[in-house]
């Protein structure tokens, strides 16, 4: 084979790990491993090998050789140019099962960066995480090295740090730890930003905050280092989804390098030999694999309390089983094609706990075994829980899925026009409501042409919610259940927990009261409440009322 540019000895030992199968590896590897021959095939780049060896000699400073996965990714983030002289990778995304060594390898970089052999002055490092804590275990680790008495000496003549700073004395270049917090980050002109765990946050504000700084100092540079989460439809899902498209060959990787460690089916979980394409360092760590076995055990005899153990060691997230009403894969299923459904029957759930934070409603229709779903909501600006949505509203209201009601709360009224708009589309059998919350719309819903006293409304009651959770819980797990390309919903359903009720029953709840709000997948509930009302299929068109 013939390379455009040759590769480095150093970067083709984790090549052959991977192409010779020297070591277990996911799919998503072999794929990196592609893009990168790739590059070096067909691009015109330029390898800094008297800096590879320079940055390499530094391991004798540390506690730790650095494992082939991490040589892998070092060269190409730091000593790989396109012919203009920039980084060819500039952003590495590392993502891999606990214990890998994500935190060393982040310490080995960032102290590389801040010395001569990077040759740019005042390239400031900036380590942020969404606790003091997480930011500060690779700062740490670099302060107690600058503070082996082995190496002191030597430090004090090209180092100043302290417990907050360290500063490379000829380079001027320093290494902080951020929180999140992005307060006062705007004048932030960072050479490079660390993002330590980046499954905790919740959406891009603080991130964005912090690169704002980069483009100011040459060879700008971003690194992310995570194991997977609980939190979805975040940063991290946004990352894992642009580096599948990467590494399928659906975009260019702009400068993107993704090194995604992971179970490639969740049954490989019960072969300890196959962890290893979760933990590249695994095969190097023997201690590291028997305390693994261990948890494997606890896991094997209670899955729910120990579901960490899939989704921060093999890098494959099944939630909290004991509290979501299903799994995030199938919430992510509910995203298929919806038909056009004018003129078909449907029922209609309504979720009105509160005037002065969400409503919501949804229109059920089915069609054989398929269940397909259309929802809006209303959010009251004046709501006291606003500043603790993480939700990106906005976005919501550009798909037509949200109101933002300008007001000190939200009007019977704008749900009532809303039924009577759909009504004109669709042909409303009925509605369900919570019992308790009726009053409060059944003048507005009777102008809109439904009635408790004629009985095309449901009054709910916690029993017939109860009545129902195998009945929803059977339409996510059979994927029987489509609302399309919805994240309000996807969101709402997320925070929703299942809750043990009397009499071996269930209840939902919300995982979190002021942050995390529930009332799209209510009204869903609502709607599935009267599910037996709607034909099996549909078998005929309707005449639209007419409301003068």
């Amino acid at each position: 084979m013939s390379y455009k540019t040759p590769i480095p000895e150093r970067l083709q030992e984790y090549i052959d790990i991977v192409e010779k199968e020297i070591h277990h590896t996911c799919i998503e590897q072999k794929q990196l491993v592609q893009l990168v021959k790739k590059a070096f095939e067909t691009e015109d780049l330029r390898v800094n090998e008297i800096q590879i060896e320079k940055y390499m000699s530094y391991q004798k400073y540390f506690p730790f050789k650095l494992f082939p996965w991490e040589v892998f990714c070092f060269i190409l983030h730091n000593c790989v140019f396109k012919s203009d002289g920039t980084p060819r990778w500039s952003d590495l995304f590392v993502l891999m099962g606990r214990g890998g060594g994500k935190n060393g390898y982040l310490s080995f970089e960032d102290f590389c960066l801040i010395t001569e052999t990077n040759g740019v002055a005042y390239y400031d490092i900036d380590i942020c995480a969404n606790s003091e804590e997480q930011a500060k275990t690779s700062f740490d680790e670099i302060y107690n090295i600058l503070e082996n008495p082995q190496f002191n000496k030597l430090f004090k003549k090209h180092f100043r740090w302290n417990k907050t700073e360290i500063q490379n004395i000829k380079t001027r270049s320093k290494i902080k730890y951020r929180t999140n917090n992005p307060k006062g980050k705007d004048g932030l002109r960072s050479g490079k930003v660390d993002f330590d765990e980046p499954h905790a946050y919740e959406n891009w504000e603080n991130i964005n905050v912090f690169t704002t700084g980069l483009g100011k100092k040459p060879h700008p540079r971003r690194t992310y280092v995570s194991t997977n989460g609980d939190v979805r439809e975040g940063p991290l899902d946004q990352l894992i989804e642009k580096s599948h498209l990467i590494l399928n060959g659906e975009m260019d990787d702009n400068g993107f390098l993704p090194f995604i460690c992971k179970l490639d089916e969740k049954e490989e979980v019960h072969n300890p030999d196959l962890w290893e394409k979760a933990n590249p360092s695994l095969p190097y760590l023997p201690i590291l694999k028997e305390q693994m076995k261990r948890e494997y055990a606890d896991y094997l005899l209670d899955p729910v309390i120990n579901n960490a153990f899939m989704t921060k060691r093999m890098n494959i997230p099944e939630g909290n089983r004991d509290a979501e009403v299903t799994s995030w894969e199938n919430i992510l299923k509910t995203n298929g094609e919806v038909p056009d459904l004018t003129r078909k029957t449907c029922v209609c759930g309504i979720d009105f706990s509160k005037t002065t934070d969400f409503v919501s409603a949804f229109l059920l229709f089915k069609d054989g075994d398929r269940y397909y779903g259309i929802h809006h909501s209303w959010f009251c600006t004046a709501s006291s829980d606003k500043h603790r949505i993480k939700f990106p509203l906005h976005e919501a209201v550009a798909n037509g899925t949200l109101t933002m009601v300008n007001d000190v709360e939200i009007h019977p009224k704008l749900i009532a026009d809303w039924v009577r708009e759909q009504r004109s589309k669709y042909n409303i059998e009925k509605i369900a409501i919570d019992s308790y919350r009726h009053t409060i719309l059944s003048r507005e819903l009777r102008d809109a042409g439904f009635d408790a006293n004629d009985k095309t409304i449901k009054l709910v009651r916690p029993s017939d919610i109860m009545q129902v959770v195998q009945k929803v819980s059977s339409m996510f797990i059979s994927n029987k259940i489509i609302w399309g390309d919805d994240p309000l919903m996807r969101w709402f359903t997320r925070n929703t927990k299942l809750e043990p009720a009397p009499n071996n029953n269930f209840k939902y709840g919300k995982i979190e009261p002021k942050s995390r709000k529930t009332d799209g997948f209510m009204a869903f509930v609502n709607a599935v409440i009267l599910e037996e009302e709607l034909p099996e299929s549909f078998g005929f068109d309707f005449m639209p009322v007419i409301l003068l």
